[in-house]
């Protein structure tokens, strides 16, 4: 009887022993699988906002392109017309629907050396061709 006794009162305290133990791996898995939706959230804002903005960037150049090949046979090099049709080539090859490519950064720099070439190549100015992106919103609004 008296070991009965003591099985229960070591169950009793057992518990309450464990109780922080209980109550941080308790915390730990709500934490967690808070975080993993939290991840989930942001990575698409992320990746809703980069996506954007290399649409962006590659609709600016399919411009430039259209006006330059509408250009190219009344007064442009041969020399100038390869590099217009590379970039075009690069443009087209651009991995839109690959997110997991590794070398869209790569190419994205490739793209911009290129559009560089060719706007000195055609003494462009860059600073009145230059993308600016999608105009910021500011807080205040001017009247």
């Amino acid at each position: 009887m008296e070991s009965v006794q003591s099985n229960f009162l070591e169950d009793i305290f057992d518990s309450s022993l464990n109780l922080e133990e209980t109550h941080m791996k308790e915390g730990f898995k709500e934490g967690y699988n808070e975080g993993l939706v939290a991840g989930r959230e942001d990575a698409r804002q992320l990746g809703l906002k980069l996506g954007f903005e290399t649409g962006e960037l590659l609709g600016f150049y399919r411009g430039c392109v259209c006006i330059w090949n509408s250009t190219i046979r009344v007064c442009i090099s041969p020399q100038l017309q390869k590099h217009i049709r590379e970039f075009e080539e690069w443009i087209d090859k651009y991995p839109l629907l690959d997110p997991e490519d590794e070398s869209v950064d790569k190419k994205k720099d490739d793209l911009r050396v290129k559009f560089n070439v060719i706007c000195a190549s055609l003494g462009v100015v860059k600073k009145k061709l230059e993308y600016k992106g999608y105009p910021k919103v500011s807080s205040e609004l001017d009247f």
